[in-house]
């Protein structure tokens, strides 16, 4: 239960961190109602967008997710650094409430039947009601708040694609461009499929413990010798994760592997299978099933990517823009 938590929390943050931000208070096109906490006071307003509040816990709940995703990647944040990705955060929900407002103005609607479609979507991908609930509290928000930022962002999506990307084109000469600058990103370096066997050792174990795995993969190498199957003998004796595959590793360059196995690796020729490697995992048998020399991908076969890329861009660019546009004629108010 806990690993099917793990895997569903990071939908849940995606979307909240997407579209997070539903507003509250007075109403400028949306539904949701203050909650109790805003009635008490405990919810102060942290910015009036058009006379529609946002509320600190639906900041707080926002920076908290952001912030964790940015630890997540290792990049620890100070005291300073917290204040900036706050104003961020806030200017982006502040971007996203003109955006949705406008949208209303624009005659867009929430499409009810297309959120609930939505919000059972999203259930589905947990195992029950008690683990969907459970995210929702980790994430300290509601099925209801949830409901209000699907809704909000399929509007902001619908306004997009009705005033935005109709004007956004990509030409050739654009793409051929981007292509020629960046060549780097069109390169494969040469690759190696290979597959292993392993007996785990550690370099802190003793002697006489290592001795006792390079031995046992010394057994299996006499199988090989004798006709048998690396695959077949792979299930059956390696310890590396790979062993249900038949030791299969897939195709990976260089450094993407520990130096003695990818200079054995590379050395090697397509169905070749090594002598006993060490590393600091243990004794490996390697059998190279293929290999792929360095190559370009060509501007044709690279172009659906290329403009797909370049209009990404540019769409950020043109929704950037279109959100300077309508804040001159808005009333936006930060109370941080």
């Amino acid at each position: 239960m806990k690993s099917s938590m793990k895997m569903m929390l990071p939908m849940l943050m995606g979307l909240l961190v997407m579209s997070a931000g539903p507003a509250f208070g007075k109403d400028a096109g949306t539904a949701a109602e203050a909650p109790a906490a805003d009635k008490k006071g405990d919810n102060p307003t942290v910015a009036i967008v058009n006379g529609t509040e946002i509320h600190r816990d639906a900041l707080d709940r926002e920076l908290e997710l952001v912030t964790h995703r940015l630890q997540s990647q290792g990049r620890p944040i100070n005291q300073e650094q917290q204040d900036t990705i706050q104003g961020k955060v806030l200017d982006n929900m502040i971007d996203r409430e003109l955006l949705y407002q406008d949208a209303i103005k624009n005659g867009i609607q929430p499409d009810e039947k297309a959120i609930t479609a939505q919000m059972d979507q999203m259930k589905k991908k947990f195992p029950g009601e008690a683990e969907y609930q459970k995210a929702l509290e980790m994430m300290n928000t509601t099925e209801a708040d949830l409901r209000t930022n699907i809704a909000q962002s399929m509007v902001i999506q619908q306004l997009i694609e009705k005033k935005i990307a109709p004007g956004i084109e990509i030409t050739d000469a654009q793409g051929k461009e981007f292509y020629d600058a960046h060549p780097e990103l069109f390169q494969t370096p040469e690759q190696v499929k290979a597959s292993h066997i392993l007996i785990k050792a550690d370099p802190s174990d003793s002697d006489e413990t290592k001795d006792e795995a390079r031995k046992k993969l010394e057994t299996v190498q006499d199988k090989l010798k004798k006709g048998e199957k690396f695959d077949a003998l792979a299930k059956e004796y390696s310890e590396g994760p790979s062993s249900a595959k038949g030791g299969d590793l897939g195709y990976f360059s260089k450094g993407q592997m520990v130096k003695p196995f990818e200079d054995a690796a590379f050395a090697m020729d397509k169905g070749e299978i090594s002598d006993i490697v060490v590393t600091q995992f243990g004794f490996h048998l390697i059998q190279v099933m293929d290999k792929k020399a360095a190559s370009t991908t060509s501007y044709d076969d690279a172009k659906p990517r290329i403009v797909d890329h370049l209009k990404q861009q540019k769409m950020i660019e043109s929704v950037n823009a279109y959100v300077q546009k309508i804040k001159t004629d808005a009333d936006i108010q930060v109370l941080l």
